[in-house]
């Protein structure tokens, strides 16, 4: 009976070891599928400042796809987010693209000397129409082409954003990725809308 106990008892010890083992192996391989993925596919990002509203506010948690532009080239509209050089990482919106000529006048924004739609920011630009102001009141942009593999950026606040009429065409080697998912606060979680 005694040595019975004695086999029962190294039994639970082996298996015990056996579990710890895997249990090992499985958060090594976890930890390195989020290496993996966090520093190739995607990243998390803090929205911080005003520039992109009324579309993301400061605290969101967004999520950007890094590897998209690997795949393909940035496309108008898109939300991005970039190294500026200045301060941190920004989040701005692709307005024209290489090869374009972008010229913004007050609420309009002409590619190629034609007004663009832009549906982001339409109400709020209606919304000041209707007090008899401007939604863009502060920073217009000279006509200027955009250089190859760069693109022009502006924030969705376009009274209140630091973005490509003050620093310039975003090269493409800048680019972290594409915004494409809110994730936090709870009540804000959302895709990111890129037309």
């Amino acid at each position: 009976m005694e040595e019975q106990d004695v086999q029962g008892g190294t039994s639970r010890v082996t298996n015990w070891k056996r579990e710890a083992v895997d249990w090992a192996k499985a958060l090594v391989v976890a930890a390195v599928l989020v290496i993996i993925i966090r520093v190739f596919l995607f990243s998390p990002y803090i929205v911080d400042g005003p520039s992109m509203k009324p579309n993301s506010h400061t605290g969101e948690r967004i999520i950007v796809n890094k590897i998209l532009y690997d795949i393909r080239e940035p496309k108008r509209g898109e939300v991005i987010v970039f190294h500026s050089g200045y301060n941190g990482d920004y989040i701005k919106r692709v307005i024209a693209l290489p090869g374009e000529t972008v010229e913004v006048r007050g609420d309009e924004v002409l590619i190629n000397g034609e007004r663009i739609d832009e549906p982001y920011i339409q109400a709020e630009v209606d919304a000041a129409a209707a007090r008899g102001e401007s939604y863009n009141r502060e920073k217009g942009f000279a006509s200027k082409t955009v250089p190859e593999g760069h693109v022009f950026v502006m924030g969705d606040n376009r009274s209140n954003s630091h973005d490509s009429r003050s620093i310039g065409f975003i090269p493409y080697d800048e680019i972290v990725g594409r915004a494409d998912v809110v994730i936090w606060p709870l009540n804000d979680i959302r895709l990111i809308d890129h037309d």
